[in-house]
Parts: structure tokens; sequence; C-alpha cells
């Protein structure tokens, strides 16, 4: 069973993508608004008596029925709207998941949780702060849409399919997210060495720039790559994949960095984030790479005490 916690536009994103990637037989979505979880799990349940495809959608405002989860995805949280950065959500939200953390103890507790609220790292740090699970069982979905956007821009430059690019941005999930454009490649060979600097400089702040673009064009932040791309993250978990994303976790003595979450290639498997990947970062790339993490501690130190314990 996959439950998804807030049945917003990224929320019901999720639950759509896992109905089509057959990720689970049952799953239960829970939203504090009264009817909502319901309308959506009905309007779901309608899609799969479409596709003909045995899935069940339970709704609901109890979130007892999460119980025997093997998987909790926690989309809920205040939305980023126009003008409005990641960081300027913190304070409501990290409230929000904190309230949320008591409920998935409680009631899901050997389950792998997987993140989409913003500012997405400083709520990874909050939940597990608050869950007391082992780190890997605690992830954020970040690199995973970071770096497909750097595949996006590059292909574009390039001409060449998405699929043909293996992208790498790293650190933080926000404005202040480092891409790495000489550990992205295409068929092994650096974008560094099949594009003008200029054209690596565009690619990178077209990347970081992304979502904010989306949110000034359409009114709200993103919702379709978001909710696939954590159902993918899931669907590695259920299914011990074993596979290769960019994600943000907690580091404990990785890249020098401890008592931090940041955005690093990691394995998913059936325990989570089961190994964290060590780049080889040269000198120039460490230092933006820890500039960027340095964003988000300024971020966890901007938390009020009791979501830092």
């Amino acid at each position: 069973m996959i439950t998804i916690i807030g049945t917003g536009r990224v929320g019901t994103s999720a639950a759509f993508a896992a109905l089509l990637r057959g990720l689970d037989e049952k799953i239960v979505l829970l939203d504090i608004v009264p009817g909502l979880a319901q309308g959506e799990a009905l309007d779901l349940g309608h899609a799969a008596a479409t596709l003909g495809a045995d899935v069940e959608f339970v709704g609901s405002e109890n979130f007892e029925l999460m119980e025997g989860s093997e998987i909790v995805l926690v989309t809920a949280g205040k939305p980023r709207k126009p003008g409005m950065t990641r960081e300027q959500l913190l304070a409501d939200n990290a409230a929000i998941v904190a309230d949320i953390a008591v409920k998935i103890k409680k009631y899901a507790p050997e389950s792998v949780v997987i993140m989409t609220t913003n500012p997405l790292d400083a709520m990874v740090y909050v939940m597990y702060k608050k869950l007391g699970f082992p780190r890997e069982r605690v992830i954020g979905f970040s690199g995973v849409l970071d770096s497909a956007r750097l595949a996006y821009y590059a292909a574009k430059k390039l001409k060449v399919s998405y699929s043909s690019i293996s992208p790498i941005v790293v650190g933080m999930h926000g404005e202040a997210m480092y891409p790495v454009p000489r550990l992205s490649t295409v068929g092994g060979v650096p974008l560094t060495q099949l594009l003008s600097k200029a054209e690596v400089e565009e690619v990178a702040r077209e990347t970081v720039q992304a979502g904010a673009t989306i949110t000034k064009l359409r009114g709200y932040s993103s919702s379709y790559a978001p909710g696939l791309g954590v159902v993918l993250m899931a669907e590695a978990v259920k299914r011990d994949a074993k596979k290769v994303f960019i994600a943000s976790v907690y580091l404990d003595g990785e890249y020098g960095l401890r008592d931090v979450v940041a955005e690093v290639p990691v394995v998913l498997g059936r325990r989570g984030a089961e190994k964290v990947l060590e780049l080889p970062l040269n000198e120039e790339e460490r230092e933006g790479f820890l500039r960027s993490v340095e964003a988000v501690r300024e971020l966890i130190r901007a938390l009020p005490e009791e979501y830092r314990i």
C-alpha cells in the first residue's frame, strides 16, 4: 500500500502517475480539507476503470488509514506563488511537516518517506528530526527534477534525445542549486566539450530559473514533473531497483558534511536511500557545491529550534 499525503496538484499528479505506472494495488490519499481527497480518489477510481486497471483509490481525512503503508509520499504544504521563493515558505511548511511526521511515526513507522514539500531540503531536515527514522528512509524529491531540467535544456541545444543526457545537479533544491556541466555527459562526453562556455552558462541558468519561470507563466508551480518524478523514486524503492537518482538526503560525513540535507546521487532500493555516491568534484565544483549547501544551512538555522531537534 502507498499513501499520498496532500491532494493538491502535485499529489494528484503523483496519484495519476502511480496508476499509469502500476505502482500498487491500493493507494490512499489523505488531506485535511473535507471531501477533497475523497473526490480525487473517486475521479482516479473512474480513471482506473477506464484503463481496466485493478487499482483501489481511497480518500480520507483520517490518517489512520495509512497504517501498513510501505511508502508515504508527502506532497502537502503551502504552494509557491508568483514572485515567492521556496525559502519564503519555510515557517508555514515546517509546522505542517512536523504535524505530518507525528502521524507517520504513529501509523506507518516502517515506511520510506519521500517528500516534495518546499523549501525541500529544509523540510526533509524537519521530517528527519521529527520522525527519528534511519536517515535512508527520509528522502527528498529534488535532483530528479533539477537534473531532468538540465537534460531538457541541454538536449534542446544539442538536438539530441533527452534520454541521451546524463545530467548532474547537486546542492540545494532551489535558486542556489549547483548544476555540474563537466560531470553531465552525452555518451560519456562532458557537456563542457560539446557546448561553448556561453551555451553551458545559459543551460545552467535556465535550469536554475525553470521553476520560477513556470510559476510566473501559469500562476502556480510545477506539478506534472514532480508528480511523475516522486513516483519513479517510489517505484525504485518498492521494486528494490538499486537505481541511482539525485535526491535530497541527510548527510553524515559524505562530502565532509554533517547535519545538513543536500541533493546528491543516491542508490534507491527497498530500504530507501541505501547508499550516497560521492562525485569527483574538482576544486571549483566543490566550492560551488559547498556554497549551495550553505544556503540550505541558512534555512535550517532560520527554523525555530523546535524543528531542529
